[in-house]
């Protein structure tokens, strides 16, 4: 497995016990990490998951699934709020237990409902 530098770099800090992965390039402190979010990419679709680090548009998911279709949800904030209303239609990978997303472009927090929802089921050939 291939990481790039810059999570090399904050997998090392937080194996030392050090707190900088909780921030990101403009060393601001992400409120998210440790929460269970919802991700969107700009080419690797959506993802979600529990944050363990941030850094500019660079994120590591922990225990992370790839939402492939949802069916009843009019947007990914619905969906990262109640889940779906019909999750039987929809298609979420089986979990990995750790992903590298490049080109996040939003966080949402999910809510434990939504959590509970999105891995009611998982989809796999």
């Amino acid at each position: 497995m291939s990481l790039s530098k810059d999570t090399e770099k904050l997998l090392i800090m937080k194996l030392l016990g050090l707190e900088a992965n909780e921030t990101n390039e403009t060393n601001e402190t992400s409120v998210f990490i440790g929460k269970k979010v919802m991700i969107r990419t700009y080419s690797a679709g959506v993802h979600f998951g529990i944050l363990e680090s941030k850094q500019g548009q660079n994120a590591l998911l922990k225990d992370a699934r790839r939402v492939h279709y949802w069916a009843k949800a009019c947007s990914l904030s619905q969906l990262a709020m109640e889940g779906d209303k019909k999750i039987e239609d929809c298609r979420i990978s089986v979990p990995v237990d750790l992903i590298e997303l490049d080109q996040v472009i939003e966080v949402i927090g999910m809510t434990e409902s939504a959590w509970k929802n999105l891995t009611s089921k998982v989809w796999k050939s």
